[in-house]
């Protein structure tokens, strides 16, 4: 993800980390455990966020908290959100407050199905699932513009006002563009042109700009209601898709769904100026199974090799995703994906595998595994 020296050549890491609510204690201490495996100067910041803290002090984080994530190389979180909380109080509170205050323009979300790992599509395989989404991630239906008015009245108004403005369509459509050029050469512009008047049209005019600066790349403009029918009929046919916050959004929670479930998706917040990343799995805190043991920690794995690579860690962040497809190819596997282990038992198979490859003296790269997404 950056061309720069790994900033753990020149002092230690500063993560830090947000367990959140839920599962995501689970799946974010599996992750720091395989980061662990690696001889890595990490300082970790373990951060109390979330519904226990809003329950006590009636805000998800403190006053100050965006300024002491600036403080940090990078932040890995777990996932927001409890019944006892209102959930635009947990995501206007946190998570959305994070992206738009530290300018988090752009969601990257690999969906690739890894061998041995069932997907839902008959004759489906990992060659037929393997595509990256590029959601703009501040603005768009999530910009948090409207109000409401006469509550509790007849006549009452709810407005949310969609906002799209050129820098932040342009900076995030030409990173796709940018992607796709590194990939297979196909840019899905997912859109709604014919039934916005303004936004989307507005949007594909971008898209249609920015695509002269890379004649090499081949763009269609895809009707996001057609694309998801797509997604199912033909997943093979899609490569990188750019889309608006809202419509990444969807799609990408369709595309875990083809990658073996919510439990294997991944996620990097990025920005453009110096700052940390927020990496997170999606597949939300998921409170009916929290304290049993049952998540799925690979997307929590998947997205610390997400942030590795965004810190310059190349070939560390190779070695954890090809040590994540050796596990899932040969087991253990949690009950999403057909087997018994438990969180633990994944992580501690993924951190044991990560500790082979190093002792053979392999990185993935050697052993023939790219990452997913090449940032």
């Amino acid at each position: 993800m950056s061309d720069e020296m790994p900033t753990a050549m020149l002092r230690p890491l500063r993560i830090a980390l947000l367990p959140g609510d839920g599962v995501g204690p689970e799946v974010t201490v599996e992750a720091r455990k395989v980061l662990d495996a690696f001889d890595l100067d990490i300082l970790w910041t373990e951060l109390p966020w979330g519904s226990a803290y809003w329950h006590e002090h009636g805000t998800m984080m403190p006053a100050g908290a965006i300024d002491s994530l600036r403080a940090h190389d990078a932040v890995l979180m777990g996932a927001v959100g409890d019944p006892t909380v209102p959930d635009p109080e947990a995501l206007w509170g946190l998570i959305l407050k994070i992206r738009q205050e530290l300018d988090l323009g752009l969601n990257v979300r690999p969906a690739r199905l890894l061998e041995g790992v069932p997907c839902p599509l008959a004759g489906r395989g990992p060659a037929d699932i393997d595509m990256v989404f590029v959601r703009e991630n501040t603005e768009g239906e999530y910009a948090g513009v409207g109000g409401r008015v006469h509550r509790g009245h007849p006549a009452e108004v709810a407005i949310d006002t969609t906002v799209f403005t050129r820098f932040g369509c342009e900076r995030a459509i030409r990173y796709a563009f940018r992607l796709a050029r590194e990939r297979r050469g196909v840019l899905t512009n997912a859109t709604k042109s014919n039934a916005s008047r303004y936004a989307y049209p507005f949007w594909d005019e971008v898209v249609d700009e920015v695509a002269l600066e890379f004649p090499e790349v081949r763009v269609e403009r895809v009707l996001v209601d057609a694309l998801c029918a797509r997604l199912i009929s033909n997943p093979a046919s899609v490569d990188v898709v750019v889309a608006s916050n809202l419509f990444g959004d969807i799609l990408t929670d369709l595309a875990a769904a083809l990658q073996g479930g919510m439990g294997m998706a991944a996620s990097a917040n990025i920005g453009f100026q110096p700052g940390p990343g927020l990496f997170e799995p999606v597949h939300g805190s998921a409170p009916d199974i929290a304290g049993r043991g049952w998540a799925n920690p690979s997307g929590a794995i998947w997205s610390a090799a997400l942030m590795l690579e965004h810190l310059g860690l190349r070939s560390e962040a190779a070695t954890v995703l090809a040590a994540l497809e050796s596990v899932c190819l040969a087991g253990p596997r949690t009950r999403d994906l057909g087997g018994e282990a438990s969180t633990a038992d994944v992580g501690d198979a993924v951190t044991a595998e990560v500790g082979r490859l190093l002792s053979q003296g392999q990185d993935a790269a050697v052993a023939g595994t790219e990452l997913a997404v090449l940032i």
